[in-house]
């Protein structure tokens, strides 16, 4: 995705939510989205995501938050590893941090 269109994102989040602390628990910023950098996709419908969380670490495909069941990161260690343990939300993520 581009940094234009995350950027636009976090403004109806923080409009949405009330503060850019608030908004921060689901979306990033344009400087930190692994989205706009393409190392994450959401997913979508449910069911699709689901079976993604089942099977996507044999892909390098990881859920990373507890609270957004939609987004996946490529995560290539996976594969062997198994995936990361999840954060709560993307604020608990120290690469979220400016």
């Amino acid at each position: 995705r581009s940094p234009e269109y995350q950027n636009q994102l976090l403004r109806k989040a923080v409009a949405r939510y009330g503060s850019e602390a608030e908004a921060a628990r689901w979306v990033a910023t344009a400087k930190t989205s692994p989205h706009v950098s393409g190392d994450a996709v959401d997913i979508g419908p449910a069911d699709a995501a689901e079976w993604l969380s089942e099977h996507g670490a044999r892909y390098g495909l990881c859920r990373i938050y507890r609270n957004e069941p939609w987004h996946y990161e490529l995560r290539t260690e996976a594969i062997d590893r198994g995936c990361p343990r999840r954060y709560a939300d993307p604020t608990q993520d120290p690469r979220m941090r400016p």
